[in-house]
């Protein structure tokens, strides 16, 4: 069996943030087992896995992304939605649109110090939506 719908996540500041329980409050009760998808509809923020602990690894993200693809870099044609934009699309399709999480005993299977993050590459990104699909 699969169940497909659409959650929203706030706005969030330019930045790497963990939004577990922001999507987790949103599901419907979790079968025993199966996996979860969770797909951005959106070309410049991702979602990926990671530390969910020590608030220096979002930070350190930050510094290492921004780096790597600077805003305004005299290399990028696409300028027209802000020096922010193309940079926010290559590190969108560097991270990825989607994770899959395993469900366990009606749960989220994560790791320990595993968190699903929001990678807001946008300087005003506004509202994300996410799709959720749920596989028994």
């Amino acid at each position: 069996m699969t169940n497909t719908f659409n959650i929203q996540l706030p706005f969030h500041e330019r930045g790497f943030h963990l939004v577990t329980s922001e999507i987790s409050s949103q599901l419907p009760d979790l079968p025993a087992s199966g996996l979860l998808v969770a797909f951005i509809k959106h070309t410049s923020a991702a979602l990926t896995i990671n530390e969910n602990a020590d608030p220096d690894v979002r930070k350190d993200f930050s510094t290492f992304f921004n780096r790597l693809v600077p805003d305004g870099a005299s290399y990028f044609d696409h300028v027209l939605e802000g020096d922010d934009d193309m940079p926010a699309h290559v590190k969108a399709s560097l991270l990825g649109a989607s994770v899959t999480i395993p469900i366990l005993n009606h749960r989220l299977n994560l790791g320990i110090w595993q968190g699903i993050y929001l990678c807001e590459f946008r300087n005003v990104g506004g509202c994300r939506n996410i799709s959720i699909t749920i596989v028994e």
